[in-house]
């Protein structure tokens, strides 16, 4: 039986997008599923579109979800070079076998020629196409173009009245007519093979047996099985998966900023990888049970393509905080801590050295906070009470304050807390037992003032914990300034 060999091949124009990474991911999976080969490869025959920096950043971004190839960039194999441009020598040949047959020719049309023809088949209200000028022209007319010092592309030459059957292991049967779909160009005028040509031959010589892509792509699908054929190639399978649309259900634009679109910048907000897989894993794929929370090694036993469903996946954002919180509160808090620690760094809250006092007093506040954290870039705001010198507060603080025995509750708790040798939240906790016997005062009028007056919220996770956490002298230095506040109220 053939080994199944499944590839992505991203252009390298940008950053890598949730689109092309579920697509990554899902040939991932059905490559480790089925025992196979992942390749990676890329796409690079648009030279004008192309990032230098774009590859490096995609092969970062990959590496950090956890998505290892098996071939290509970086790693090498038996099917290199993994970069299409490096691969020009070895698309020639088979465009000379097409031209020999009759399958291809080499068209002159000028630019302003062929927008006329699209410009007017739109008016017609048909599809853009070519019509097929250059289709018959013999060796003289060649020459006479060639001389005017026009430089000739390669198109393919499409059989007319043919029906092109596409056996889709997600979509089933699709068909396309040909004489909807034009002459298209193999070969640029500047020699680079188009995505169409060069995808053919690399998948074909790199042994691809199934073709897992973006519906995006369907369209070019009849185009690569009209080369497949003319070359006499093995067709692989193919499997479109369905977009990715946004919560309004539109199509996600790369170009919407308001919407975080690309792996990396999930990265640098400090979400966790495996929440990025598992949830990437969820749009447009089902498992079969109830089943939300997926390792790698769960989804690679689990995934099946009779399971990817057709209709579009929508984005929620939501579901991926939620998703990603899981993963947090489930991590070992000082993976949690190091997630954290550049994001208080960038706020100013904490500096380049961190001593150990200062990591272990870290721990606790992170732990203090995850339960209420989305992704690390979140922090900062949370525990900025923990920080700052004075905090204000706002009306429903101001509201709590004025109660006519919170300067009795702050008088008592300072005084106790005072007299803590060993400060921890044990120690807090029966310093709060202590006010209540001798103020008579318990629940929330005994516990917000203290609350309000330390953190200037009325809201927040273990007030001990807290407490221990702000430090004694920060606690005692804030009740002594709230009562001073409280006073004038």
């Amino acid at each position: 039986m053939k080994e199944t060999r499944v590839r992505f091949a991203p252009s390298p124009t940008g950053h890598l997008h949730i689109g092309g990474a579920r697509s990554a991911l899902f040939n991932y999976l059905y490559a480790k599923k089925n025992n196979g080969k992942f390749i990676l490869r890329f796409e690079d025959t648009d030279q004008n579109r192309n990032v230098a920096s774009a590859e490096a950043k995609m092969l970062e971004s990959m590496r950090w979800l956890g998505i290892d190839w098996d071939e290509g960039p970086e790693v090498g194999g038996p099917h290199g070079p993994y970069r299409s441009s490096e691969r020009l020598d070895l698309y020639r040949p088979y465009v000379d076998k097409l031209l020999e047959t009759g399958h291809a020719y080499r068209c002159y049309c000028a630019p302003e020629e062929l927008e006329a023809e699209r410009e007017a088949l739109m008016a017609k209200g048909e599809t853009p196409r070519y019509l097929g000028k250059c289709r018959s022209l013999n060796d003289a007319e060649e020459k006479a173009l060639a001389e005017q010092g026009r430089k000739p592309v390669v198109r393919f030459r499409v059989p007319q009245n043919e029906n092109i059957v596409i056996r889709d292991q997600v979509r089933g049967r699709v068909s396309f007519e040909s004489d909807g779909i034009g002459d298209f160009v193999i070969i640029k005028s500047d020699g680079m093979p188009t995505y169409n040509m060069a995808v053919t031959i690399d998948d074909h010589l790199m042994e691809i047996t199934d073709v897992i892509r973006g519906e995006e792509h369907l369209s070019n699908t009849p185009r690569q099985v009209l080369i497949y054929k003319a070359l006499g190639f093995e067709i692989p399978t193919f499997a479109h998966v369905s977009l990715i649309l946004g919560k309004d259900r539109q199509k996600m634009s790369k170009r919407d900023e308001s919407v975080i679109q690309f792996v990396e910048q999930y990265r640098d907000l400090g979400f966790v990888p495996g929440a990025i897989v598992n949830f990437l894993a969820l749009l447009g794929w089902s498992p079969e049970g109830e089943q939300e929370i997926f390792s790698m090694d769960e989804l690679i036993q689990e995934f099946s393509l009779d399971r990817v469903a057709k209709n579009p996946a929508v984005f929620d954002a939501e579901k991926l905080n939620w998703m990603n919180n899981h993963y947090l509160k489930q991590a070992d808090i000082e993976y949690v801590t190091n997630l954290a620690i550049p994001h208080l760094q960038k706020a100013g809250y904490i500096g380049e050295a961190i001593d150990d006092d200062t990591t272990e007093w870290l721990h606790g506040l992170i732990e203090l906070y995850v339960e209420r954290t989305d992704y690390a870039a979140q922090f900062p705001e949370l525990v900025a009470r923990f920080f700052e010198q004075a905090i204000a507060y706002d009306d429903e603080a101001k509201e709590v304050l004025a109660g006519e025995q919170v300067q009795v509750v702050l008088d008592s708790f300072i005084q106790q807390v005072e007299q803590i040798e060993q400060y921890e939240p044990g120690a807090i906790q029966a310093a709060f037992k202590t006010v209540q016997k001798e103020t008579g005062v318990k629940g929330k009028q005994l516990f917000m003032p203290v609350r309000v007056a330390a953190t200037g919220v009325l809201h927040g996770p273990d007030l001990n914990k807290s407490l221990w956490l702000l430090g004694k002298e920060r606690v005692i230095g804030r009740l002594q300034t709230c009562k001073k506040h409280t006073a004038m109220l």
